[in-house]
């Protein structure tokens, strides 16, 4: 049994060693332990600490993970007014503000800093002798909301600053910054939500604003925020700082994040080719940014330049343009998702935005619905940036016809008129009540059928229409009891086509467990999740007697995920769909992969991009996990190869800068081949 006094001095080495290596791996990009190492030191000192509770420090690195609060609401004012920066939108206003810099300082040259403008929310955390004390929001510049539980999970943001005998960090230190969450995690977010027939976040900013306002902090940290330093309100004590560009690189010393994208320009013709630069690339970026900010870099300058009541005179915002456009809502039509989530999706009057017509946008939710106050006939701004789905930005002008209303939720289902709830009052989501909703049946057929789950080849929306309406479909299992003939009554089948899907019917049997688990569409369990229930209790039989304490130990299966599986699989209902796909010959078993295989690429980071020719992303995925490999989204220094397919996207340049081995096509089979 460890002494008091050995674990105090275990838990003090283990908290120094991981905000050591936090730092190395947020701040300088420079990981010296794998994640292995690092989750082996997480779980010792948690395990100190749930033997020893009153040796548990409030900048523990444990305390990141997030826990219940019992209230929200309190204010934190800040210390020095955090101003908003007055913004410019061509080369000609960047001039104009640069020729006022020029008369307030009385001479033609000084240098500039320019950053990238993070599209996220403004955060000031407080540091005293070096410790996170207080986080807070931005507010109305002079008061803000504590967010101090939520910015403990982001692992940029240090617990404790780093001790550097030449950057010795201040007695006081109140820092700006952004918090933000990348492209891919908010993807990843709302393609959850999507599997667990949640509503949609709208953008990135929303669900990041949201995630630190959270009263439960586990689920804060489960969106995995991120954050970059930008500047600092108040600094009492340590080295004296001359510049901006000093402040940016003493920051990342004590162990913050700061943007790599930062340059400093020695005129502003080199401010406006970086603004010109990163206009171009702003799509490739792996997070949102609406523009470029301008700050005059000596101090000196600055405090001599002021600042206006709302905003400094030595920095300045260049907003890139918006790729917008203004149409009109002729229709607003209610989808019904396979577990009967309403979701509200706008028909425009079409418009080309940045090359594209759109004629549809979802709206996300009917809370969403009511923030914008958006009504049929109204003449609505949409935005689109990139290859992000355009979204409703403002109404630009109500409609005038008589009776407008504002889009509300309906009481009945729009396709079969059952009644519509929230199963949870603090949900956005309203569902369709009836079990036995047809669009709810077809959606669940087409999720079966999708190319991530049973790949059924052939069976799309039309065929899943006719195939209803001629009453031969009403659950999942029918599709193994479709013929020929009955194919043959439906119009769209000719003997071609309908020889085709029985075809690919056929063969959709021999996918793997994993597949037909997530075909299945079990609320809250995704592709990823399917695939990791499926080697872990290779046939569905195990799966479906597993109790909640068994899926407890799968360390990937949280509480309402197990609460799922263990609900599906007790229904009577279910038990008949298994035993028809299990009499129909579908494969309910999970292969093994040979031993030496599974140790060829055992515990490599693989990262996909672009289109593959020969064979799908989930396929050449599925290949590669089964000798093995870890697929994950991103790029970072502990990836192993990026394989990339036509036209890849930003994860190429980002390998390529971190110099990742890049493999096309054939590379990647023949090192399946090996």
């Amino acid at each position: 049994m460890t002494h008091a006094r050995q674990a105090k001095q275990e838990i003090e080495r283990l908290s120094r060693e991981l905000e050591e290596h936090n730092y190395r791996y947020y701040a300088l990009s420079q990981p010296m332990i794998s994640d292995k190492e690092y989750d082996d030191k997480m779980r010792r000192l948690r395990e100190l600490e749930a033997e020893f509770p009153d040796l548990i420090f409030p900048d523990s690195p444990t305390q990141r993970v997030g826990a219940v609060l019992s209230a929200a609401g309190k204010t934190v004012e800040h210390r020095v007014k955090m101003l908003s920066l007055d913004n410019t939108y061509s080369d000609q206003e960047i001039r104009e503000w640069h020729q006022r810099v020029v008369k307030g300082l009385g001479r033609e040259r000084m240098e500039y800093v320019v950053e990238l403008k993070m599209d996220g929310v403004s955060v000031a955390l407080w540091y005293e002798d070096g410790q996170l004390t207080i986080g807070s929001t931005r507010g109305d510049g002079v008061t803000g909301e504590d967010i101090s539980s939520g910015v403990k999970t982001i692992r940029g943001a240090p617990l404790r600053l780093q001790a550097n005998p030449d950057t010795p960090f201040p007695e006081f230190l109140d820092i700006r910054g952004e918090a933000y969450m990348s492209r891919e995690d908010f993807e990843r977010l709302n393609q959850s939500r999507a599997r667990q027939e949640e509503a949609l976040f709208a953008n990135a900013r929303n669900a990041t604003s949201g995630a630190l306002k959270l009263l439960d902090t586990r689920e804060t940290a489960r969106r995995q925020l991120r954050i970059y330093i930008h500047s600092f309100g108040m600094l009492i004590g340590g080295k004296p700082l001359a510049t901006q560009w000093d402040f940016l690189e003493t920051a990342r010393a004590w162990g913050f994040r700061v943007n790599e994208h930062r340059r400093l320009c020695q005129d502003i013709d080199a401010v406006l080719g970086f603004c010109q630069e990163f206009q171009a690339k702003r799509a490739d970026l792996p997070y949102e940014v609406d523009g470029v900010v301008i700050k005059v870099n000596a101090f000196a300058d600055q405090r001599q330049l002021g600042t206006t009541l709302k905003s400094p005179r030595w920095a300045v915002a260049y907003k890139f343009p918006a790729a917008q456009a203004a149409t009109t809502i002729e229709r607003v039509v209610i989808q019904v998702g396979r577990t009967g989530v309403l979701t509200p999706v706008a028909e425009l009057r079409p418009v080309e935005c940045c090359g594209v017509t759109i004629s549809r946008v979802t709206l996300h939710n009917f809370d969403e619905i009511k923030r914008l106050g958006v009504a049929v006939g109204d003449r609505v701004l949409i935005e689109r940036a990139g290859d992000v789905i355009p979204k409703v930005v403002k109404v630009l002008r109500p409609s005038v016809e008589p009776g407008r209303q504002v889009v509300a939720s309906p009481e009945k289902c729009p396709e079969c008129g059952g009644p519509v709830r929230k199963e949870k009052a603090e949900e956005v989501a309203y569902r369709c009540g009836n079990p036995s909703c047809p669009k709810q049946l077809e959606r669940a057929l087409l999720h079966f059928a999708s190319r991530g789950a049973m790949d059924i080849q052939g069976f799309g929306e039309a065929a899943a229409r006719q195939l209803l309406t001629q009453g031969v479909l009403k659950n999942i299992a029918d599709i193994y009891d479709l013929d020929r003939d009955a194919l043959l009554q439906c119009e769209l089948f000719k003997e071609k086509k309908a020889d085709n899907l029985l075809k690919a019917i056929a063969a959709s049997k021999t996918r793997p467990l994993s597949r037909l688990l997530f075909g299945l569409g079990i609320m809250n369990i995704g592709e990823k999740a399917a695939g990791i229930l499926a080697r872990q209790f290779g046939t569905l039989e195990h799966l479906g007697q597993a109790k909640r304490e068994d899926l407890a130990r799968i360390r990937e299966i949280g509480p309402v995920m197990a609460e799922s599986i263990v609900y599906f699989f007790s229904q009577e209902s279910v038990r008949r769909l298994i035993s028809r796909l299990q009499t129909a010959g579908v494969n309910m078993t999970e292969p093994r992969p040979a031993v030496a295989a599974a140790l060829r690429l055992s515990g490599k980071k693989i990262v996909f991009t672009g289109e593959l020719e020969s064979l799908t992303r989930e396929e050449a995925a599925a290949q590669a996990r089964a000798l093995g490999a870890d697929i994950v989204e991103s790029v970072s220094r502990k990836t192993d190869f990026v394989v990339a397919g036509k036209n890849p996207g930003s994860k190429y340049f980002k390998a390529q800068e971190l110099k990742i081995t890049i493999l096309d096509e054939p590379q990647f089979k023949e090192l399946l081949d090996a």
